[in-house]
């Protein structure tokens, strides 16, 4: 298995990992059922940390790609992959193709069936913009971004809430609640979220969230000694991006963590810092209190692009 890892490109040797093994996949050097090298073994042969490793295969675990077994090892998925996968308007381009044959059939001409097609996707385009959809997160700035993000991408209203909203529900909230269509959270709040929610019964619907691959390779890049401080609205975020980048392999850089608002509190972290990362939500205020020849960069989380078209499915099917 060809793999070579470059330890002074400044990208996370996780990444790069994990990036070549889909690359094998793809190109058909690995198939689907075959036995990948231990966590171990690769890690000795790249001549890398076991843990860069175990994080590449339990991310690609993650998302379907790999699969362990106990006892037995970790495979290449038996799923079908996308891919593997026909290209998606060819297959769309067959159900046209039926479509129209039997319109033909039927004595029906181009013009009517063209004008049928675009009745129904004007018709499933209203479903979604009549549905309310609320939106849960641990904290209010991804909430936030996560909802706009859907609701430019699948014309839904989205309106973001917090853990904390339904769990010291008030009436204003309760109320969203009841007139909401579905329940969007992140994964790893399904099960919490579907709890706390139980007595409405409502369908609480799971999207995945990636860190913006570009946001770590920039911080990767920065020369060892830079001075870096993270400046967010939420504690609950700040521990997040806290256990992405120690994810990422980047635990180890000299960051300071800040959710003040306080205006000389964040001057001095301006002062004391190289480069300033933020989140969305506090890029404005911090850009205001910059000093020159300070930097300042976003930490960016994007909903993953499967998961919206998953929703967006299962919500004209549902309506």
């Amino acid at each position: 298995m060809q793999i070579r890892v470059n330890k002074e490109s400044g990208i996370p040797l996780y990444l790069q990992v994990k990036k070549q093994i889909m690359g094998l996949i793809r190109s058909d050097t690995l198939n689907v059922g075959d036995k990948m090298p231990t966590e171990r073994d690769l890690s000795e042969r790249l001549k890398v940390s076991r843990n860069t490793v175990s994080t590449a295969y339990n991310e690609l675990e993650q998302e379907g790609v790999l699969k362990s077994y106990q006892g037995r090892g970790t495979f290449v998925a038996e799923d079908a992959n996308p891919w593997k996968v026909q290209s998606i308007r060819e297959k769309i381009g067959k159900f046209i193709d039926l479509g129209f044959e039997e319109a033909l059939e039927a004595g029906m001409d181009a013009d009517e069936f063209l004008e049928i097609v675009n009745q129904r996707v004007r018709e499933k385009k209203d479903i979604m913009r009549k549905i309310t959809a609320l939106y849960i997160e641990c904290n209010i700035e991804q909430s936030r971004t996560f909802s706009k993000e859907l609701m430019d991408s699948t014309d839904m209203n989205v309106i973001p809430l917090t853990l904390q909203d339904i769990k010291n529900i008030k009436k204003e909230t309760e109320e969203l609640i009841k007139k909401s269509q579905v329940i969007i959270a992140t994964f790893n709040h399904v099960n919490e979220v579907a709890r706390v929610l139980k007595p409405f019964k409502k369908e609480v619907i799971g999207v995945a969230i990636n860190v913006d691959l570009e946001t770590i390779v920039k911080i990767a890049r920065y020369p060892e000694g830079t001075r870096f401080s993270f400046v967010c609205m939420s504690q609950e975020f700040m521990f997040k991006v806290r256990g992405a980048l120690e994810k990422a392999g980047l635990g180890d850089i000299n960051i300071q963590y800040s959710n003040t608002w306080d205006k000389n509190e964040l001057k001095k972290i301006i002062n004391n810092s190289d480069v300033i990362i933020v989140s969305p939500g506090r890029y404005d205020n911090v850009s205001k209190n910059l000093t020159p020849g300070k930097q300042i960069m976003k930490f960016l989380y994007s909903l993953d692009d499967n998961s919206i078209k998953t929703l967006k499915s299962k919500m004209v099917e549902n309506q």
